[in-house]
C-alpha cells in the first residue's frame, strides 16, 4: 500500500495502517456522538415546545451487543420520534422520501439511517441485507430501530409485523409506546388530519404525555430464527400483551388497497382484505391482488357499498338469473348475505374458479358446444348448449358470444376459446356447475326408470301369482 500523496513513497508499515484506520473510525465515532447530542437536544426541545413536558420511560433500554434491534409499535405519529430521543437517537429505517424533507432530511442522516422505498421491490431486498450487515456486526454499527408495522395505525389493535427486523435472527428488545391523553391529537394515518393540522391541536393542548416502555430483550429460538414470520407473531404476541389490544392481520399492503379502491371510487374499506393471510393461504403477490381489484370495480354497484349482488354478478357473465348462476353465486358468498365484498371475491376466483379452469375442463366444455365437430363454435351451437343448461329457451347469448368471438368471425376456434376461458375463471365454475346439474340430473332420472322398472317387475310377478294360484283353486 502507498501513500495516496505520492506513488514513489516507500509502502506505508503496518502499525501505522493500523492507527490511521482506529484515527478514522475514532473520528467518526466522536463525529456521531457529537451528531447524537445535538440531535438529542433538538428533540428535546421540539417536544417540550409541543407541550410534552416529560417523556415518561419505563424499563430500561438493552445494550447494542445484548439487542441489535430495538422493535417499536404501536406506531401511529411522527411523534413517536420520542422513541429515538430516549434510545439514545439509534440509527432508523426510514422511507428514503423523508431524507428530502429540508432541515429533517439532514437530521436523519446524521443518524446513519437504512432508507428504504415501500414502492421498490429490489430497494426492499438491498435493505433486508443492510439491516442484516449491521445486526449481525457484533456492535461495529448503532443500534437500529424499527416500526415493524410499516405504516400508521390508530393504535386500536397491532397489525402484521414485516419480517425485516427479524430476518437476520438476532435478538431483539420490544418497545412499546402510549399516549395516555384525554383528547388524541396525535394519531397520523391514512384518513384524517395532515401534520400541520395536528400539531396545532396539540399546542392547543395545555399538556400533552407520552410514555415509552422497554420490555425484556427477547431472544429468538432455532425455530424462530429459520422462520421470520414466526419470530416476528410472537414477538408481536408479546407486545400486545402488554398494550392490552388485540391482534389483526392487515398489513401495509392493506392500505395500499384502500387507496386503489378510493381512486376506483369504491368505498376505501373495500380494500382491506387481510392481505397478509390471504397471501399466506392462497400464495397471491400485490399485483395479483391489485389486477383483481379492478375487475371487481368494474362489477361492484356503487350505491351497494361497493359490494356484488346477484344481479350485478349476472350482468358481469352476460346471462340471466337461474338456479346454476345463484348456486355459483353461492359458493363465492362466504357469509351469506347475498352480496360478495372484495375478499370474498379473490378467495372465489382462486379457490372455486381457478381449479376449475384447467386444460382438461376447457378442452371438454369446447368439445360439448362444438356440436358438428367442425372444430369452430358457432353462435347457434352456443346458444343451444347455455339454453339447454340453463333451461332458458329465449336466452340472448349475442352479446357474450361476440365478447369471445375478438376477431368477429362469427365463430370461435379452440384458441380463442382457451384464451377467453383463462381470463375469465367465473365461467369455469359456472360450466363444471352445469355439468354437474346435469350428469344429477341424468342419475335421477335413471334411479327413477330403476324404480318404475322394480314397480313394474313385483306387480308382474304379484299378478302371475294370483293366477297360478285362481288356476290351483280351480284344479281343486
Amino acid at each position: 500500500m502507498c501513500c495516496p500523496i505520492c506513488a514513489n513513497s516507500e509502502p506505508i508499515p503496518s502499525w501505522k495502517r493500523e492507527y490511521l484506520t482506529l484515527a478514522v473510525t475514532a473520528g467518526f465515532q466522536h463525529l456521531f456522538r457529537a451528531s447524537q447530542f445535538v440531535l438529542k437536544s433538538l428533540g428535546r426541545a421540539f417536544f417540550f415546545c409541543m407541550g410534552f413536558m416529560q417523556i415518561k420511560v419505563k424499563g430500561k433500554k438493552a445494550d447494542t451487543t445484548e439487542a441489535p434491534i430495538l422493535v417499536v409499535a404501536p406506531h401511529s405519529s411522527f411523534f413517536d420520534a420520542a422513541v429515538n430521543i430516549v434510545a439514545e437517537i439509534p440509527s432508523t429505517v426510514s422511507r428514503a422520501e423523508n431524507a428530502d424533507i429540508p432541515l429533517f432530511g439532514l437530521l436523519l442522516q446524521c443518524s446513519q439511517p437504512v432508507l428504504v422505498s415501500r414502492h421498490e421491490t429490489n430497494s426492499r431486498r438491498k435493505t433486508v441485507e443492510e439491516i442484516t450487515k449491521r445486526a449481525q456486526s457484533r456492535g461495529k454499527w448503532p443500534q437500529l430501530m424499527i416500526f415493524p408495522e410499516g405504516t400508521c395505525t390508530n393504535r386500536t389493535c397491532l397489525i402484521t409485523f414485516k419480517s425485516g427486523a427479524f430476518i437476520p435472527g438476532v435478538p431483539v428488545q420490544p418497545v412499546i409506546i402510549r399516549y395516555p391523553n384525554r383528547l388524541d391529537t396525535v394519531t397520523w394515518t391514512w384518513q384524517g388530519p395532515n401534520a400541520m393540522t395536528l400539531m396545532f391541536l396539540t399546542l392547543c393542548q395545555p399538556c400533552s404525555n407520552v410514555e415509552v416502555e422497554f420490555l425484556p430483550v427477547y431472544v429468538p429460538s432455532e425455530e424462530e430464527k429459520c422462520d421470520p414470520l414466526l419470530y416476528s407473531s410472537r414477538v408481536r404476541n408479546i407486545m400486545a400483551l402488554a398494550l392490552d389490544l388485540p391482534i389483526t392481520d392487515h398489513t401495509f399492503e392493506d392500505c395500499r388497497l384502500m387507496i386503489s379502491a378510493g381512486e376506483l371510487t369504491l368505498p376505501m374499506e373495500a380494500g382491506l382484505v387481510e392481505f397478509t393471510k390471504i397471501n399466506k393461504k392462497l400464495n397471491l403477490n400485490w399485483d395479483n391482488v391489485r389486477s383483481q381489484l379492478d375487475n371487481f370495480a368494474a362489477i361492484a354497484d356503487i350505491s351497494k357499498g361497493g359490494r356484488i349482488g346477484i344481479e350485478e354478478f349476472a350482468n358481469h357473465l352476460k346471462l340471466p338469473v337461474t338456479p346454476p348462476l345463484r348456486e355459483v353465486f353461492a359458493l363465492f358468498d362466504r357469509n351469506g348475505d347475498g352480496t360478495i365484498d372484495f375478499r370474498e371475491y379473490i378467495i372465489g376466483l382462486v379457490v372455486l374458479c381457478s381449479p376449475a379452469n384447467t386444460e382438461e375442463t376447457i378442452k371438454f366444455a369446447f368439445q360439448l358446444f362444438d356440436l358438428d365437430g367442425d372444430e369452430y363454435i358457432s353462435e347457434d351451437e352456443f346458444a343451444a348448449l347455455l339454453r339447454s343448461s340453463l333451461g332458458v329457451h329465449d336466452l340472448d347469448v349475442s352479446k357474450l358470444f361476440s365478447d369471445i368471438d375478438v376477431k368477429g368471425i362469427g365463430k370461435i376456434s379452440y384458441e380463442i376459446f382457451r384464451e377467453f376461458a383463462l381470463a375469465h375463471p367465473e365461467y369455469a365454475k359456472l360450466f363444471t356447475t352445469y355439468l354437474e346439474l346435469q350428469r344429477y340430473k341424468v342419475l335421477q332420472t335413471k334411479d327413477d326408470s330403476d324404480d318404475v322398472g322394480t314397480v313394474k317387475n313385483a306387480q308382474s310377478s304379484t299378478a302371475s301369482d294370483e293366477s297360478l294360484s285362481s288356476s290351483d283353486k280351480k284344479a281343486d
